[in-house]
């Protein structure tokens, strides 16, 4: 079980770095020191976690991408961001 999870994140990161954020490599963004962690909830869910530090409009474009595949934040992350807008 635990061969076939490690896959399925595998293939979701070649899919996010090859097809969902191509659009990056065309800005001339730093692009090259983007760190996205990728793991499981206790559901089996994706969740996400920006590493890096990058610019607002790649951390948003990343949000939006693994927003639209159903990647959840990481409830840390999240939360802290919630307070931060309060």
């Amino acid at each position: 079980m635990a061969k076939i999870m490690d896959n399925r994140l595998l293939r979701a990161a070649k899919e996010l770095q090859d097809y969902h954020l191509i659009g990056l490599l065309s800005k001339r963004s730093n692009v090259h020191s983007l760190t996205i962690q990728l793991s499981y909830n206790q559901k089996y869910k994706i969740r996400y976690q920006i590493m890096s530090d990058v610019p607002p409009d790649v951390d948003m474009l990343v949000k939006e991408r693994c927003g639209r595949l159903g990647y959840i934040l990481y409830k840390s992350i999240a939360r802290e961001q919630e307070k931060a807008l309060w």
